[in-house]
């Protein structure tokens, strides 16, 4: 339940949104009936509540879903700013910093980085292969 508060938050306001969209409705639905001499009936309610709804959907939540989920999803996948290109930037200053300081002094370098940014666990490896490349190609 923690874990998903603001999911749950989200829920909550869009089902009493949705709710009183749908009380709101009926009185309004109910008066514009009156106004025109005619009894207020459920089927009839029901359709222009339901249209109302699917616009509703269409132009605000579905365009906000779009543009937060897809955008994030893209900027995940493809972005120069996505974590993957992030990990790689850092694997190749850490592979320089090791051939410019040597790769004693050059790890000391990244772990003294590593703590002054509250880096946890050392630096990234890069995507795809087992070892440093610049440990393991003999330019040590």
């Amino acid at each position: 339940m923690k874990k998903y508060g603001y999911a749950w938050i989200t829920l909550g306001f869009f089902l009493v949104s949705l709710a009183l969209h749908w009380v709101f409705g009926w009185s309004s639905y109910v008066d514009e009936a009156r106004e025109h001499g005619q009894v207020a009936e459920t089927s009839g309610y029901l359709h222009e509540m339901l249209r109302d709804t699917f616009e509703n959907w269409q132009s605000e939540f579905l365009q906000l879903l779009w543009q937060v989920v897809g955008l994030a999803y893209f900027l995940y996948v493809g972005s120069p700013s996505s974590k993957e290109n992030d990990d790689r930037m850092e694997a190749k200053v850490d592979a320089l910093l090791r051939l410019q300081a040597g790769t004693g002094r050059g790890q000391e370098i990244i772990d003294e980085l590593d703590d002054r940014y509250l880096r946890a666990h050392g630096h990234a490896k890069p995507h795809a292969h087992g070892a440093d490349p610049v440990v393991g190609s003999g330019r040590e």
